[in-house]
């Protein structure tokens, strides 16, 4: 009886993207709305993400923040227009390669299994497996560092405070070491020290040659750290640039319904962004 012998077919790993040049675009969406249920959730979205900056996205509550970040991450797909991840469809690139490509920090994290920190941390590192050995431990004990959650990195992640867990998280994410980052309110659980903390990280990034988008509903964190901000509010982008140039007192006022004042601050410059608050 001839016996017939199976071919074995080696996957490629995929390639590592080639380091992006100052203002080169990582991200953006073209004309990209989103409906769900029938309702809309972006109309009309056009954003650019570039290398060596970061991009805050604010607004009030239910203005898309969130499900553009995701649609940037190719995580959603709109119901129309474009998105390209790094100068390409973010539809035709695998998920092994965009996970080379951008790293994503969500909302909130739920681990059913007693994962230490550490483990957590390296979890970041699985894009690279087997691909760069000599680079994971100096991966994991830079974004650990970085975060300073090194002190607890034997505890379980379960056991954490939700502001430690949120440090571990974006440990997670800086380990992957992708060049887009797209961090969802990362500063939401943490204390005032540790939300500097992560925008500095962000800055650093960014100053490093990364590009960083991360939603915000601190106004004041995102005029003293973001070098530019697409304002959004009811799925659509009300303005985009420089926070010095579009945090006005007018369009802020109108976007988030509330008197609000716009101050410069008397040392760095940069717009202070206060509510209007009754005697």
């Amino acid at each position: 009886m001839k016996r017939s012998l199976g071919v074995i077919r080696l996957r490629h790993r995929p390639a590592p993207p080639a380091p992006a040049a100052p203002g080169d675009v990582l991200a953006e969406t073209e004309g990209v709305s989103v409906r769900l249920g029938g309702r809309p959730l972006l109309t009309d979205v056009g954003v650019r993400v570039r290398a060596g900056e970061v991009l805050a996205l604010v607004g009030p509550n239910g203005a898309g923040k969130s499900t553009l970040l995701s649609v940037l991450a190719a995580d959603i797909t709109p119901t129309a227009g474009s998105v390209r991840v790094h100068g390409r469809e973010a539809a035709d690139w695998s998920p092994p390669e965009l996970a080379l490509r951008r790293a994503v920090l969500p909302q909130s994290a739920t681990l059913s299994f007693p994962f230490t920190v550490e483990d957590v941390v390296r979890m970041g590192r699985a894009p690279w497996t087997g691909a760069r050995p000599e680079e994971d431990e100096a991966a994991v004990a830079e974004a650990m560092a970085a975060t300073e959650v090194t002190a607890f990195a034997a505890r379980p992640f379960s056991a954490l405070s939700g502001g430690e867990r949120a440090r571990v998280e974006l440990a997670r994410v800086l380990a992957q070491r992708a060049p887009l980052l797209m961090l969802d309110e990362p500063t939401a659980a943490l204390d005032l020290r540790h939300q500097e903390l992560v925008l500095r990280l962000c800055r650093e990034r960014a100053r490093a040659g990364d590009a960083v988008v991360v939603v915000l509903h601190d106004l004041g964190l995102a005029a003293a750290y973001a070098h530019r901000v697409a304002v959004l509010r009811a799925g659509r982008v009300a303005a985009d640039g420089p926070p010095g140039e579009i945090f006005t007192e007018d369009l802020l006022t109108e976007v988030y319904d509330h008197p609000v004042e716009v101050l410069p601050h008397r040392c760095s410059g940069s717009v202070l962004v206060l509510p209007v608050r009754e005697e």
